[in-house]
């Protein structure tokens, strides 16, 4: 098979995106099949397609049709967070390997579902968390897999994303995030800032996520947002948010490590994801883009006086970038997000084709997407602890 014949269900901002940016582009992908709630969509796919001078897609408003056709060899899942799980299970059991986008489970259970569904039908099933691929993200784990940094102990995320014209907006752009926003308060979108976390600390192999506790501040942001920027809307100004505006998430490994997570969307702020990762031979810390060794000599002499470090990072990059990045710098960086998304979805393909094991399964995806249930638990019981699956029933230890 020379290329990978694609049914992408989803054709919202992010599936969108990725069809024009990753799914057009790749000589070894092509998309025989889009699917959407909003005919629009599905017309502008279409027409994407047809532009870029391949044959038109077939479109449709419903899923199964999709992963019931012959000529579709896997399914792309991009739709809603709530449609997610249950679309990719479906698939799953059609036997249409899937490729799954990020966003938070709605519950436990329905993590399980999906693990049981790929377990009992042994479809390749691949989480498409695209900032794994991430050149920071690479390059400190080549490093900590080297052991410069010595033996981590702890680690820190963070989604921190000024969305609050998205969210507001929600009914306009038909996005669901403000569906999301009224009725939850969690850690709701955990996977970007957990992702590569969990790579590092092998969480799933050899290691695993055992307990975590959840607070979140009140909800204040979006209120003000909308009473400054759509007082003529008068649901949404009278609507209540439950989302808290900062939620901050302590999770705690067998390996006896510490993770952070924080998400913060509802505030004006600069974007970030705080990627750090500290050691007892050294750090990473993403948004000063640092790094901190021990016995440095230069190094000591600065840390109180740091910022005259900030961005030396990039001086380790020709002896330690992953070589995934050493290769897609030489061939040329494409697609969104600064080349992650080409990269995931480009493993995704060539997973398939190779007929190689996917880097980022299914436990994987339960576990991180399983943050959000139950970081919603626990917050609603006053930040108790909760303790988290272990969805390889038992096979972590050994993986």
């Amino acid at each position: 098979m020379e290329y990978v014949r694609i049914g992408l269900i989803g054709l919202g901002q992010r599936g969108s995106q990725i069809m024009r940016d990753v799914l057009l582009a790749n000589e070894k992908i092509r998309v025989v099949a889009v699917c959407d709630l909003y005919p629009d969509r599905v017309e502008a796919a279409i027409k994407q397609a047809t532009d870029a001078g391949f044959a038109a897609p077939f479109g449709t408003a419903d899923y199964r049709e999709v992963i019931s056709r012959d000529d579709v060899d896997a399914c792309l899942v991009i739709c809603s967070w709530e449609d997610h799980i249950r679309v990719a299970v479906a698939a799953l059991r059609a036997g249409k390997p899937v490729g799954m986008e990020v966003g938070g489970a709605y519950s436990v259970e329905e993590c399980w579902e999906l693990v049981h569904a790929q377990e009992e039908t042994g479809t390749p099933f691949m989480f498409l968390e695209n900032c794994c691929y991430g050149r920071r993200e690479m390059m400190v784990m080549n490093m900590a897999e080297q052991g410069i940094l010595g033996d981590i102990i702890h680690c820190a995320g963070s989604y921190e994303h000024d969305l609050r014209y998205e969210i507001t907006h929600g009914k306009e752009l038909r996005h669901y995030r403000l569906r999301n926003y009224i009725h939850r308060n969690c850690e709701n979108y955990p996977t970007h800032e957990l992702g590569p976390i969990a790579q590092i600390l092998r969480v799933n192999r050899g290691n695993r996520m055992l307990s975590l506790t959840s607070t979140a501040s009140r909800a204040a942001g979006l209120h003000q947002y909308v009473l400054e920027k759509k007082a003529d809307d008068e649901e949404l100004v009278n609507t209540t948010f439950k989302q808290g505006d900062v939620v901050t998430t302590v999770i705690k490994c067998a390996g006896g490590e510490t993770i952070r997570l924080t998400l913060g969307t509802c505030l004006p702020r600069f974007y970030s994801r705080n990627f750090t990762v500290c050691g007892t031979k050294g750090m990473y810390e993403e948004n000063s883009d640092s790094i901190f060794l021990d016995g440095n000599e230069e190094m000591m002499k600065t840390e109180w006086n740091w910022h005259t470090q900030f961005g030396n990072a990039s001086k380790y990059e020709e002896q330690y970038d992953h070589p995934v990045w050493d290769k897609f710098l030489h061939d040329g960086v494409r697609g969104g997000h600064g080349g992650m998304d080409w990269l995931v979805y480009g493993e995704f393909v060539d997973c398939l084709l190779e007929n190689r094991p996917f880097p980022i399964d299914v436990y994987d995806a339960a576990a991180w997407m399983s943050i959000t249930p139950l970081s919603e638990q626990s917050i609603s019981t006053g930040s108790m602890p909760v303790a988290i699956p272990d969805f390889t029933n038992g096979k972590w230890t050994s993986r």
